[in-house]
């Protein structure tokens, strides 16, 4: 059942096509690492290992950036994206008096491109414009995501070797 209470969410805790939003539990386990896995694939080609190698390296690397983001994002809200009952990505989201962390977005595979995204970021921009908030985030240099982001508003503030820190202010 999903949470109606989450902020990212309207009251009907539904964006457009469907999708809604629930916390993860330890249920979930299995399914955030196969979605993690899906997002670095094409990354660990490049690897000389065989395809259980790959999927084992990403199922340690998943294991250590859940531990990460539980232990340094502790109230964060940490949402599964939900459309036609099915679970299609995560969300997860920091907030504090003056800011929002982005930590992570993901969607499957056959989800990506179709603007749900963009939706999500939108609605998360919203929401920072109307309580005068910035949104931060970390984005490693090689990820497309990075010019997307930049569309969207966001200056590298700071260059964190793998990382790129950035930020968006409201108007």
């Amino acid at each position: 059942m999903p949470d109606s209470s989450l902020s990212i969410c309207d009251s009907s805790n539904c964006i457009a096509g469907g999708v809604t939003f629930k916390a993860i539990s330890d249920k979930d386990m299995a399914f955030l690492s196969e979605l993690y896995c899906s997002t670095r694939w094409q990354e660990v080609l490049q690897a000389p290992w065989d395809d259980q190698q790959r999927i084992d390296f990403l199922k340690q690397q998943f294991a250590a950036q859940h531990l990460h983001y539980q232990s340094h994002y502790p109230n964060a809200e940490k949402l599964i994206i939900i459309k036609d009952q099915q679970n299609i990505g995560r969300i997860y989201i920091d907030r504090d008096d003056h800011s929002i962390c982005l930590i992570d977005v993901a969607l499957l595979t056959p989800q990506r491109g179709n603007g749900l995204g963009t939706q999500l970021l939108k609605k998360l921009l919203h929401e920072a414009q109307s309580e005068g908030k910035k949104v931060v985030i970390h984005v490693e240099k090689f990820n497309p995501a990075y010019q997307w982001y930049l569309k969207h508003g966001f200056q590298q503030v700071e260059d964190k070797g793998v990382y790129q820190y950035m930020e968006w202010y409201p108007t």
